[in-house]
């Protein structure tokens, strides 16, 4: 409160630029509305600045709530008050590591300031934003679960098939059952319940979103990890993708006991 009570007249751009930044503004709060007002009055341009900073994050916050109240109220529209839960996976690509899916059972109840603001397609969000995202989704969900296929069994069975195993382990592991299950893309094969897919589900479901995220999350720290054991491949910039770097060191080192063989063919 000390800077919305202060005499800014009296203070430097630089003082009041220090005070601004030092403070965790909530910006849709009736103290960030009184602070833009107090900052666009003062006769400096670049004081008012920091006063349409605080109006600019304001609509930010506004327009992402109507977003993600859209995907709620998608989800909602598919539940009809019953358990929904949204599923997706990925590393269906990389030449290394395991495929992964989580099952997300969200509180489609929440009021709109219990939502979880910024669910996206887990790759068009930042990997710090990622993370903080997927601490918030496992604390507010009503359940979730993460499953995997290894390597091995993809070797074994075909990625098209773990990717199907994945979904149907991530949705019967979930704490509470699910009535019905949306899907990113396509329908799972042999689910004893309703299911829907939806094309680009992670930019429209907020369900399938947050089980997006949280697959990811957990399977770029295990790759992280991995490339502690196996520092020549970059598995912690690549995740296990076939980058430049990692197929140079498949042809330098060869393969690891974590790479998919079936998927190498063309580099060994």
């Amino acid at each position: 409160m000390k800077l919305l009570n202060s005499d800014l007249s009296t203070m430097s751009y630089k003082n009041i630029k220090e005070e601004f930044d030092s403070l965790n503004l909530d910006f849709k709060s009736d103290y960030a509305v009184a602070l833009s007002e107090t900052l666009l009055n003062d006769k400096r341009k670049n004081v008012n600045s920091l006063g349409s900073k605080i109006l600019k994050e304001k609509q930010k916050l506004k327009d992402e709530e109507i977003r993600v109240k859209k995907m709620y109220d998608f989800d909602r529209g598919f539940a009809k008050g019953r358990l929904l839960a949204g599923v997706d996976e990925v590393g269906r690509g990389p030449l290394a590591g395991p495929i992964v899916s989580a099952a997300v059972i969200l509180d489609l109840d929440s009021i709109d300031d219990e939502m979880i603001f910024y669910l996206n397609d887990s790759k068009k969000l930042s990997e710090k934003k990622r993370s903080e995202l997927s601490l918030i989704i496992k604390e507010k969900a009503i359940a979730y679960c993460i499953s995997e296929c290894s390597n091995d069994e993809i070797d074994e069975k075909g990625v098209g098939v773990c990717n199907n195993e994945v979904f149907l382990k991530a949705i019967h592991g979930l704490e509470k059952r699910a009535d019905i299950i949306l899907s990113d893309g396509y329908t799972v094969k042999g689910i004893d319940r309703e299911n829907k897919s939806v094309i680009k589900g992670d930019t429209k479901s907020a369900s399938i979103a947050a089980a997006s995220i949280i697959a990811k999350v957990y399977r770029d720290n295990l790759m992280k990890e991995l490339g502690k054991v196996y520092p020549e491949y970059g598995f912690e910039h690549n995740v296990g993708y076939g980058a430049s770097k990692h197929v140079e060191a498949i042809k330098e080192y060869g393969a690891t006991p974590i790479h998919r063989m079936s998927f190498l063919r063309n580099i060994l």
